[in-house]
């Protein structure tokens, strides 16, 4: 009971300006790319989460110098080969698929064999998506039952450049390929289809050799090697995938409104923006600007008079993927039938999302009908829950846990969601912030 978060009472109506922690995505490609880097990098705003800090964590066993005062973080990078390779080395990607990923990328010139090993959640997932194309390289990748962590990676002395097509939209997979390709001679060429695009984002602003060609479905990558990667001075902006919760939750509440400052509006990683405006939400970008190649925003929402059920187009997936849980519980509350399909990556997450988010639904009382890749939610625009319901098991995915936490608020009922603990991943004030929403 300890672990466990009991929520009595929805939330009462609000109009309220809040900070959200920094886009864990961009902490953890700062914190890689600034170990590459020459010189000192200053991180501002990092996002203070157990993923991140694993990422701190493994390059200093790399030997790169990492000191972090509150959330200001200082990486003394050594340059593009600057890694001390050590024989057995372990590195632990906790929870983090993003490190566990992309961290391939940057040991694929190791002498020695490097163990990666994560925790139950990330251990259950697929890393032979990313292993057959780095094997490419020439490194040689041992994977526990032909997919899973723990995982054993030993680099080459002789990197040869990979034809590599990446179709599940696994902005993870291609980021790795793009930090393989960094350290090797001749040109990597990456067909990738859409997905977040922070790597390549980065690496423009660092002028590195790698260039993007966009077209309607796919991305067409070209990436030679690097040999030099000035500082990385940052300041981290907010996370739109931490925003969607308070975005829904202002979404699922009568008059209420609230703008949500200094967020990253990726168009990559905008989605559930895209979707709640086709449900009728009314949500402005206010303040725009450039920040070092990405977009952000002042982001300001009201709650509609109604909502209005979605026939989601695929297209927009691969930017919502992080969004849909608490997307589904929108739906939950719209006029009509939602649906939602090709969604069979959901369940390549922390934990099986795509099922989770049916389990949640159906305990609120929601009809749904689910496939292996798709949902349909049948609205109740006046859904009052008044039951008890019990959220457990769920391999302490922190997006399993929060839209709990949010369908309560709502909703109402008595919920009791085990685990709370896991919000410690990727958004540790999820709670407190809460909090200052209830006042």
């Amino acid at each position: 009971m300890r672990n466990a978060l009991v929520i009595k009472k929805k939330i009462k109506n609000f109009d309220k300006r809040i900070s959200v922690d920094g886009d864990k995505s961009l902490s953890i490609r700062w914190v890689l790319f600034s170990s590459l880097s020459d010189g000192i990098s200053i991180g501002k705003n990092l996002l203070l989460s157990e993923d991140v800090m694993a990422a701190i964590k493994a390059v200093k066993k790399l030997g790169i110098k990492v000191i972090l005062k509150k959330n200001v973080c200082k990486v003394y990078g050594k340059g593009i080969n600057g890694f001390k390779y050590k024989k057995k080395l372990k590195i632990n990607a906790q929870n983090s698929g993003t490190l566990g990923r992309l961290i391939l990328g940057l040991l694929i010139n190791s002498p020695y064999t490097i163990k990666i090993i994560g925790d139950k959640s990330l251990s259950k997932r697929d890393f032979k998506r990313i292993a057959d194309p780095l094997r490419k390289f020439g490194a040689k990748i041992k994977l526990n039952k032909n997919k899973n962590l723990p995982l054993f990676i030993t680099g080459s002395k002789n990197l040869r450049p990979c034809i590599y097509t990446e179709n599940k939209g696994s902005a993870q997979c291609k980021s790795a390929v793009i930090f393989a390709g960094m350290r090797t001679d001749g040109t990597t060429i990456i067909k990738a289809k859409k997905s977040r695009n922070h790597t390549e984002l980065l690496s423009q602003f660092l002028k590195l050799p790698i260039t993007v060609k966009e077209n309607k479905n796919y991305d067409l990558i070209k990436v030679n090697k690097v040999k030099k990667i000035k500082k990385l001075n940052y300041l981290i902006p907010a996370d739109i995938s931490s925003s969607a919760f308070f975005i829904i939750l202002t979404v699922l509440n009568k008059n209420s409104k609230l703008v949500i400052k200094n967020v990253n509006i990726n168009q990559s990683r905008i989605g559930i923006i895209t979707i709640l405006r086709k449900m009728g939400v009314n949500i402005k970008f206010l303040n725009q600007s450039i920040y070092k190649g990405e977009k952000k925003a002042d982001i300001e929402v009201k709650s509609p008079k109604e909502l209005k059920a979605i026939k989601c187009p695929s297209k927009l997936n691969s930017g919502a993927i992080d969004e849909f849980l608490v997307i589904f519980l929108a739906a939950a509350k719209a006029k009509g039938i939602s649906s939602f399909k090709n969604l069979s990556e959901l369940n390549q997450k922390e934990s099986p999302r795509l099922n989770w988010g049916e389990i949640i639904l159906n305990k609120m009382g929601v009809k749904t009908i689910k496939t292996k890749n798709s949902l349909k939610i049948y609205g109740k625009p006046n859904l009052e829950i008044n039951k008890k319901i019990v959220i457990k098991n769920y391999l302490k995915d922190h997006r399993v846990f929060m839209t709990s936490v949010i369908a309560a608020l709502s909703f109402g009922g008595e919920w009791k969601i085990y685990d709370k603990d896991s919000i410690n991943t990727s958004f540790p004030s999820f709670l407190k912030i809460i909090k200052n929403l209830s006042k």
